[in-house]
């Protein structure tokens, strides 16, 4: 058999000087994607994994097992217009969820089924939202994982499309006016009207009247605004309030605009600030009552409910009617104010130390009537309300034995129901999760929730490491058919609530960007100590995994604590934090890592970027870089820099530690089908096995 050795890849000696900084860039060369030289050696890449993945013996077992723990489907809760509802579900045989309608108590039928419209499996269902009667439909679809959204309109009840196409709406929101005659929705501007390289930003809010070529929608907002702001419009139920919100980028500040329809008319809004230039969260709602509910977390990091009077917005009005909690996320809320109502509550769900919960308070006072009774320690789907008032209540849940599930609160009765659950039926491995406790570098509390075996270990177990820490998003129990194989395969799978999250609050989430970044790091490697120092497994038996932002974080424990993990599973990753705003949506990030323009934030990036502090003569665990030729968001060539690096550099045998690269085409950064995530958690998990040593059962 021939010797196995790396693709060549030359190394450039390019040196560039950065505010009077040396940075080294070797491989620049693979940035260009077109390139002879980077086709050849990803191809190079291609023949290398293949080689390898027919070692990785427990592949086909891994298959089987995700496929079959993915058989039990989803659900998701309704979208009430009248007595019409609107809902998705996945069975075991469909590659993707479908949109069913039904009409009171006659049957469901189908409304858009991806897998009808594309055989391939590669069309998505990005979003829709029925207008106020539920009547028509607006629906975006994307091709092949690019995200770039299609925007549609439907006839519900004969599915012909009434309007459309209409392209740059990519995840745009809709808010339709009451009568269904138009809409206000989001869209980038022709690319020959931005400068080259920006032609993913620069959104604009617009009116589009039913039936009208797209050239004639009024531009309601965003011409003087950043070009990377993103907006969200939504209007009242009753028609009067048009409300507005723009966040630049991913940052945690929110601007927010109200206009009285009634006055001005929807083309020309007369836009009242809500809150402008200030780091914190809002999103507002004109309820049934006419007050305006603002959810923030302004002098509240944890969050709180307040009200105003929507003629006079500004933050001097607002009274807090539910208070923040000091140890509770405020993650949404549901007003139910149904006829025959004695008292009229307020719903509110909560989300403590990554665990959910749901409380009652009084509509008018926000005072604290009880607590749902849930039905185990998981995640909640959102709070979901009939429009037009009532006294029911309806929510998504689930945990990490519990595949999705709807349940229905009924405020007449007090009781909880189960109302719809996955179809399929599947045999869910018995496993044990315990939230474990542990201290980060700085002495930071940090958790984890640590899902093994039920059955007790008889020494250290070959263990997964997941993190994200980043961008406000919180790592909550969920059912996942990937860790629920790993255990049933005799393996540990622990997820760490790092700092860089929402899980405790804006604080927490503060407390892991930009000069901080590198918390989350030390976060991380705290949790892989504590793995070890508890028994549960070895540096020889454990791993790092991690995607988008999460490998960036598998990026920074590979090169900085790479005597951590015998093995690490990088995907989708950003890794050269210096020149990453360059490419995809990069320029949206810089409000969480900063940027390579600023002295002092080139310093931060430089500190941790992955492809910055490769050590050469180091021992690298084994790592699998997964990417995906059709992502928008993290280009690959993140990935392609650092395995080039990291085969040079690392001395640890290519037979015994290899650093491989997996490439996918026709899917992108976020959702694709059902075959296509077997597949790719059947390939990393048997890698991963492979160098833990995990023996199946």
């Amino acid at each position: 058999m021939r010797e196995l050795r790396y693709p060549p890849a030359e190394r450039l000696d390019l040196l560039e000087t950065l505010h009077g900084r040396a940075v080294a860039d070797p491989y620049r060369w693979l940035e260009d994607t077109d390139s002879a030289a980077t086709k050849e050696w990803a191809t190079a890449q291609d023949g290398l994994y293949a080689r390898f993945a027919t070692r990785f013996h427990s592949r086909d077992w891994f298959t089987d097992h995700v496929r079959a723990l993915l058989g039990a489907g989803t659900v998701g809760s309704p979208v009430w217009r009248g007595e019409r509802r609107f809902h998705m579900r996945r069975t075991a045989d469909q590659e993707h969820a479908v949109l069913y309608v039904q009409d009171g108590e006659g049957p469901e039928r189908v409304l858009l089924d991806p897998g009808a419209l594309d055989s391939t499996g590669l069309t998505t269902l990005d979003s829709w939202r029925p207008d106020r009667d539920g009547r028509l439909l607006a629906y975006q679809l994307s091709e092949g994982g690019d995200e770039e959204s299609v925007l549609r309109v439907m006839d519900v009840d004969t599915g012909a499309t009434v309007d459309g196409p209409i392209d740059r709406a990519r995840y745009s929101p809709i808010a339709w006016l009451p009568d269904a005659s138009a809409f206000y929705y989001v869209r980038r501007l022709p690319p020959e009207e931005v400068p080259e390289g920006e032609e993913s930003y620069h959104r604009r809010v617009y009116l589009h009247r039913l039936g009208t070529p797209t050239d004639e929608d009024v531009l309601v907002f965003g011409s003087d605004r950043d070009k990377t702001e993103y907006f969200v419009p939504s209007v009242s139920r009753d028609g009067r309030w048009l409300m507005l919100s723009a966040v630049r980028g991913t940052a945690p500040g929110t601007d927010a605009w109200i206009a009285d329809l009634s006055e001005s008319g929807p083309e020309a809004p007369r836009l009242v600030p809500v809150q402008q230039g200030m780091v914190a969260a809002l999103d507002t709602h004109v309820g049934r009552d006419g007050r305006l509910y603002l959810q923030t977390d302004r002098e509240a990091p944890r969050g709180r409910l307040c009200v105003a009077d929507p003629t006079v917005p500004g933050p001097e009005h607002w009274t807090t009617l539910v208070a923040e909690d000091p140890e509770a996320v405020l993650e949404d809320f549901a007003i139910l104010d149904g006829p025959g109502m004695e008292r009229p509550e307020l719903l509110v769900a909560w989300s403590r130390h990554a665990i959910d919960e749901v409380t009652r308070h009084d509509l008018a006072t926000g005072e604290r009537l009880g607590a749902l009774p849930m039905p185990g320690l998981g995640t909640i789907g959102g709070l979901s309300e009939r429009p037009e008032g009532g006294h029911e209540c309806w929510f998504g849940y689930t945990d990490s034995v519990h595949p999705s599930a709807v349940y229905r609160y009924d405020a007449t009765t007090g009781g909880v129901t189960l109302w719809d659950e996955a179809p399929g039926e599947v045999d869910v491995p018995p496993v044990r999760a315990e939230q474990v406790t542990f201290t980060s570098k700085d002495g930071t509390a940090v958790r984890m929730l640590v899902v093994s075996p039920a059955e007790e270990a008889e020494g250290p177990r070959p263990t997964i490491l997941y993190g994200y820490g980043g961008f406000r998003i919180s790592l909550s129990p969920a059912y996942s058919a990937a860790t629920l194989a790993w255990v049933r395969a005799g393996g540990v799978y622990a997820v760490a609530n790092l700092r860089g999250g929402l899980e405790e609050g804006e604080e927490w989430h503060e407390a892991g960007m930009l000069d901080r970044k590198q918390n989350v790091f030390d976060d991380c490697a705290a949790a892989a100590e504590h793995l070890v120092a508890t028994g549960v497994t070895t540096p020889g038996r454990l791993a790092v995994m991690g995607g988008s932002n999460g490998g960036l974080l598998v990026g920074a424990m590979v090169t900085q604590r790479p005597d951590l993990f015998a093995a690490a599973v990088c995907s989708a990753p950003l890794l050269d934090m210096v020149r990453y705003e360059r490419f995809g949506l990069g320029q949206l990030w810089n409000v969480e890592y900063g940027s390579a323009d600023d002295p002092e934030q080139l310093g931060w990036l430089l500190g941790y970027s992955p492809y910055h502090n490769v050590r050469e003569g180091t021992r690298y665990p084994a790592t699998l870089f997964t990417v995906f030729d059709n992502d928008t968001r993290v280009d690959p060539l993140h990935a392609r820099k650092l395995c080039a690096l990291l085969q040079s550099a690392t001395s640890a045998p290519l037979e015994e530690a290899p650093i491989l690269l997996r490439r996918e085409s026709e899917v992108g950064h976020s959702a694709r089908s059902v075959s296509r995530s077997v597949a790719l958690s059947a390939e990393q998990l048997a890698f991963l096995a492979h160098h833990l040593g995990l023996v199946l059962p």
